[in-house]
């Protein structure tokens, strides 16, 4: 009866002392996720000036740089990540992704740190890449490298679960440190990364991501990243969402499919050297033309909400379909980046085009409003993450309670479509690859 009280106490004095640790890392692990989403802001903003001599917020989105300043900028951006990456990926030991850290593999600091800042010269000189990997990636590091450290400390050894969620909380609150999106950097946690919705999950994902965002946005504040309209989405955005969500579905999963053939595909070897350089000097080119398509995708996202009237269908088609192109070529050929931001670019310009062309018919149509539905259904078709994309929307927009109900059905549709889309490709795949019996 001693022994079994015994053993019953010393259990849960375990699992107290192993609680505390969990906590100590939360909020340790945000403060300094965070300090490093200001840092890579900082940078940001600095490649932005020495090479655009520009500075991106939500009233200027576009680069304001000369046409032929923005051809030399990408171009020159391209040739030194190019030569970086190729020594990180081929003379040193290798960076390992956010997927592979959860599985237990170790993130080389010296490495990590380097790539990371490499990704975001080559959004700042203008490539067409997401930035929002970088933190991510940050964050997943550091909360590797805290986790070897709090041994030294006395503290409590966690379980693999544990460690698990330290390092996918960490890449979520980089996220929001970066965007001011407490809930997006949850729901990444939980919904792309463990796939798991449980309490102990939210909890520290929420807590760790709500912190990073504090200290993000002593620099950044509390304003919104892209500037929307302040009307109320009324009943007629639920018949405009329902025409939308199809094609943005569609389109959603073929962007989901051509990346990741482009990430499988991507090359790491010497051909980097020019392939990598050559694709910037494209993106260039394009640039020189339609500086929308430089960076992240803000510009054009941006662009495609503020439109009025159908002077600029052809520019929102055009630079539209050439973003789509250009990010793609850009991670085939090797550079590193996220999707989110191009996927959310791409979507606001087929939402706003699919607006612009109702308004014929329907006058008084809200343009903006469908580009944001746009941004939305292409967002989780793409990411096959329908509540994390709903509450980035959210959060980096600044919408309001009525947007609710024509996101929820949108996204349902999209990903209704976007996985049969997707579950059609898988089998066509696979019938390709099964080899025929003689």
């Amino acid at each position: 009866m001693d022994t079994s009280a015994t053993k019953k106490n010393s259990g849960s004095s375990s699992a107290t002392r192993e609680n505390i640790s969990l906590t100590i890392a939360t909020v340790i692990l945000g403060v300094i996720v965070g300090f490093s989403a200001i840092g890579l802001s900082l940078l940001l903003e600095l490649i932005e000036k020495i090479f655009l001599n520009y500075l991106e917020t939500a009233q200027a989105p576009v680069p304001t740089a000369s046409a032929f300043r923005r051809l030399i900028s990408v171009t020159v951006g391209g040739l030194l990540v190019a030569v970086v990456w190729y020594f990180l990926r081929n003379k040193t030991q290798p960076t390992v992704g956010i997927k592979k850290a959860l599985d237990g593999q170790k993130m080389p600091v010296l490495q990590t740190i380097v790539h990371v800042c490499t990704q975001i010269v080559y959004v700042g000189t203008g490539g067409s890449i997401g930035r929002e990997l970088a933190p991510r990636e940050a964050g997943a590091m550091l909360a590797q490298t805290w986790i070897r450290f709090q041994s030294h400390l006395g503290l409590a050894d966690l379980t693999d679960a544990d460690r698990r969620l330290l390092i996918a909380a960490a890449a979520g609150a980089g996220f929001a440190g970066i965007y001011i999106a407490p809930i997006t950097g949850m729901l990444f946690c939980v919904e792309i990364l463990l796939k798991k919705l449980s309490l102990r999950n939210v909890l520290v994902s929420l807590t760790m991501s709500m912190i990073a965002m504090l200290m993000g946005s002593l620099i950044k504040g509390f304003h919104p990243y892209y500037l929307v309209g302040d009307a109320h989405f009324s009943i007629i955005s639920l018949i405009l969402v329902i025409i939308i969500a199809p094609f943005t579905g569609f389109a959603g999963a073929l962007f989901r499919v051509i990346c990741q053939w482009a990430e499988k595909n991507q090359v790491k070897k010497s051909p980097i050297l020019w392939q990598l350089p050559l694709v910037a000097f494209l993106t260039g080119v394009v640039a020189y033309f339609f500086p929308e398509i430089m960076g992240n995708g803000r510009a054009l996202a941006q662009t495609a909400i503020w439109t009025k009237s159908s002077q600029v269908l052809w520019l929102l088609i055009a630079v539209g379909i050439l973003k789509a192109v250009v990010t793609v070529l850009t991670i085939r050929f090797g550079a590193a980046g996220g999707t989110l931001t191009p996927a959310i670019a791409i979507g606001a310009a087929m939402g706003a085009i699919i607006g612009i062309g109702l308004s014929q018919i329907w006058p008084n149509l809200v343009i903006w409003q469908c580009a944001v539905l746009g941004a939305v259904t292409l967002l989780s078709a793409s990411q096959q993450a329908p509540f994390m994309a709903m509450f980035m929307i959210l959060e980096i927009c600044h919408l309001n309670y009525s947007v609710f109900w024509p996101m929820a059905i949108g996204v349902t549709i999209a990903m209704v479509i976007s996985r049969q889309t997707l579950k059609k490709y898988n089998t066509i795949v696979q019938l390709k690859t099964v080899p025929v019996p003689k």
